[in-house]
């Protein structure tokens, strides 16, 4: 089971931008595919972001296309997520997860282990 933990969450204004990071000590990492997801209070897990093993393949989820980048650092077993232009409709919890083989996924579905979450709150 890959253990990730997330960190960078915080209180943030609007407009401002963060940067999350999933780190973990697999040594496989570079196996896996890994995603960003977020769910705010009384709302479904939403999509955020993937990246593929090789981190040449990424996709984002509408919410956040244009303002999100994913990245992956494989020697630091990590992955970030940058948003830029916070909205308070970004207030969630971010929570990371890896998926076994290449592909990036926009189905929580389809990821095998989980992060406990990072709160970010966007004021007004």
């Amino acid at each position: 089971q890959v253990q990730l933990v997330e960190s960078g969450g915080g209180l943030m204004q609007a407009g401002g931008s963060l940067r999350l990071s999933c780190a973990t000590s697999e040594r496989a990492f570079d196996n896996y595919a890994m995603g960003w997801f977020r769910q705010a209070p009384g709302k479904e897990r939403e999509f955020v972001a993937a990246i593929n093993w090789s981190g040449d393949s990424t996709l984002y989820g509408d919410s956040v296309k244009g303002r999100a980048t994913i990245s992956r650092h494989d020697v630091k077993n990590t992955v970030y997520l940058n948003l830029n232009s916070l909205k308070p409709e970004d207030t969630a919890v971010y929570s990371c997860a890896a998926r076994r083989g290449a592909k990036a996924a926009i189905d929580p579905h389809e990821y095998d282990c989980w992060g406990q979450g990072t709160q970010v709150t966007v004021s007004p």
